[in-house]
């Protein structure tokens, strides 16, 4: 069994960076050799989307939107996930949540098998 707590979330002002955290525990080899894991977010009467993604060999993937702006990132252990966000703009704003597979990535977020309760990112301009 595998657990994921986001930390990090915060108000901001337009323009400005904040760093999320997912925290994973539980069997630790399982959360070493997950195969995937992700960033979504969901903002009020809006679908949830896939921010970031990252795969086992290290490699990111991301939604257009924030290209150059965000990076996803884990530890060495890769019992913590990152999400870097620079150049936050008020679109941003959203509930975020973390993901995590040890199969693969997948583009809904309801296909994972680990799911973080989300933290709150508020921008504003």
């Amino acid at each position: 069994q595998v657990q994921l707590v986001e930390s990090g979330g915060g108000s901001v002002q337009a323009g400005g960076s904040l760093r999320l955290s997912c925290a994973a525990s539980g069997d630790t080899y399982s959360i070493y050799y997950m195969a995937c894991m992700a960033w979504f977010r969901q903002a009020p009467g809006k679908e949830r989307e896939g921010v970031a993604s990252i795969d086992s060999a290290g490699r990111g993937n991301y939604t257009h939107s924030v290209k150059g702006r965000f990076t996803i990132s884990q530890d060495n252990a890769r019992n913590t996930l990152y999400l870097q966000m620079n150049s936050l703009k008020p679109e941003d704003t959203a509930r975020y949540y973390c993901a995590a597979d040890p199969r693969w990535c997948f583009y809904s977020f309801s296909d994972y098998k680990y799911w973080g309760q989300g933290t709150q990112v508020t921008v504003s301009s």
